[in-house]
């Protein structure tokens, strides 16, 4: 049996896998909250109780953040977590550690046409390199380089480079973030507490408006998700502003990355936010921005982009980490 876990900030996703005929096939899966547990052993534990009797051969877990030596300090938890004591603590065959949006990439093998969304088709049988850029509770990037065979994914941190403004209002929310944070990421404007990021500076420079309900909701519930439930349904100017930078800073992001990556084989957006955002990433806003990159632009415009719908990708690319190693086609 294979055991996987997507490892978030908010929290984790586990499965136990099968491999009838050299094929991944899902037995029992669960999700746990993240914070609820001093240690990853402590909630797969947990996990493992309630599946049965069942030995664990090879393990893959894949954690919010960089992975060095079989070793993790997660971006967004206290926690550590090392390879090699996951497996003796939890009495696995092995144990590997990948970054999150690695797993994504591996995972990407276990999908159908089904489980992605076209933003932009692209050029006809576009093939190299490919990109992975995924919004949620941090900004996870990943890089898919083609060797000529099949790709070969590999993690990032580009969601901690510096984020660049490009108009006057972006140099005001720069300021404004640089005064709270100093060192201001991309990871400080794309992503759920990045969502809310902007909307503060807006409220504080007092752009748009808000229904009187909306203060409350926003400490009841994931400010980021109040924000953008409020901007889809159109009970928020400020909510829709926001959010509408948000998905400018998308765009522009996904396109500084498919070029650092010559990504002609396609950008891919995962994370929890891109799918509940669909009608906003299909505005001409996030294209725009993408492509915005003067004499580039034409190059950006042939790559294909899509947004990955499966909730359960990272997990199925740790299971197929565990299982077939690097092999991605």
């Amino acid at each position: 049996m294979i055991l996987a876990a997507d490892i978030g900030g908010t929290k984790v996703n586990l499965g136990i896998f099968d491999l009838p005929g050299g094929k991944l096939k899902l037995v029992t899966e669960g999700t746990r909250q993240s914070r609820k547990f001093a240690r990853l052993q402590d909630l797969v534990k947990d996990f493992l109780a309630g599946a049965g009797a069942v030995k664990i051969e090879r393990a893959c877990f894949g954690v919010a953040g960089p992975v060095r030596n079989g070793k993790a300090q997660l971006t967004n938890l206290s926690w550590n977590v090392e390879a090699t004591e996951l497996a003796a603590e939890l009495n696995l065959g092995s144990a590997s550690l990948i970054n999150d949006l690695e797993a994504n990439g591996y995972g990407l093998a276990e999908l159908s046409p089904a489980d992605f969304h076209t933003l932009n088709a692209g050029e006809p049988n576009a093939s190299g390199n490919a990109a992975i850029i995924s919004a949620g509770t941090g900004l996870g990037e990943a890089g898919m380089f083609w060797d000529g065979q099949r790709h070969q994914t590999f993690a990032c941190e580009g969601g901690h480079a510096d984020f660049a403004p490009q108009t006057n209002l972006d140099a005001e929310l720069f300021q404004w973030l640089h005064d709270r944070y100093l060192h201001v990421s991309w990871e400080k404007v794309l992503s759920g507490p990045g969502l809310y990021n902007i909307y503060e500076f807006l409220r504080e420079t007092k752009r748009g408006e808000d229904p009187s309900t909306l203060a409350d909701a926003l400490t009841k519930a994931d400010p980021g998700m109040v924000i953008s439930e409020a901007a889809m349904n159109g009970t928020s100017s400020r909510c829709a502003f926001a959010l509408d930078l948000f998905v400018t800073y998308y765009g522009a992001e996904a396109g500084n990355l498919a070029l650092k990556l010559m990504a002609n084989g396609g950008v891919y957006l995962g994370g929890g936010i891109a799918p509940k955002i669909l009608a906003r990433l299909e505005d001409e806003n996030f294209l725009a921005s993408f492509t915005c990159k003067g004499r580039m632009r034409s190059m950006l415009a042939g790559m294909p982009i899509k947004v990955i719908l499966n909730p359960k990708t990272a997990l199925l690319g740790a299971a197929h980490y565990a299982a077939f190693g690097q092999k991605v086609s």
